[in-house]
């Protein structure tokens, strides 16, 4: 049974123990085993520093043990993916690892940029030359989310799967989708 790491920023909701059970059981009806980010028990270490590295080595333990890494792409504190889970599909790229992921937002990478840090002087741009309010370049490449995130599954031969409308960080439909697809 391969073995697939649960990348993504539900850790961080109110409700995370029981999303990352509902995740786990989607892998297992699909014939995989789910590695959910707090599966591994950490015990409070000396100083906050010392506990949120001790949680960073059991994630990456986690990741070198799994077959396949895949990562909730949805948005999170801002326009891109979780820094987190973009670190956790580097290394997993880095590894060799099979690696796919989704987002339940439908909006591109370059429109959530945009909205998200202001315009500029859009009036006459040509399209490649899209800039922020502050005059920095935007991306425009109709992606899901920065190029080197949906370039990095390509390359790692995976799947990138987009709702069609925008679905809550923790719906799990388009997951599911994509555990279908493998």
């Amino acid at each position: 049974m391969k073995r697939i790491y649960l990348a993504g920023p539900e850790v961080f909701l109110p409700d995370a123990d029981q999303l990352g059970a509902q995740k786990k059981a989607l892998c297992s009806r699909y014939g995989f085993e789910g590695l959910f980010p707090l599966d591994t028990v950490i015990p409070p270490a000396e100083t906050p520093e010392a506990t949120g590295f001790a949680i960073s080595a059991a994630n990456e333990a986690l990741i070198a043990s799994a077959d396949i890494v895949v990562a909730n792409l949805t948005p999170f504190r801002g326009p891109s993916a979780d820094v987190g889970t973009v670190y956790e599909i580097g290394l997993a790229r880095g590894m060799g690892k099979t690696i796919h992921g989704y987002s339940n937002e439908p909006m591109p990478y370059t429109q959530r940029v945009f909205a998200h840090c202001g315009a500029g002087n859009i009036g006459d741009q040509p399209v490649g030359d899209l800039r922020d309010r502050d005059g920095l370049k935007i991306e425009e490449f109709n992606l899901t989310d920065n190029l080197m995130i949906d370039g990095g599954i390509r390359l790692a031969t995976g799947l990138l799967l987009v709702a069609r409308k925008k679905l809550s960080l923790s719906n799990l439909a388009v997951m599911e989708d994509l555990l279908q697809r493998l």
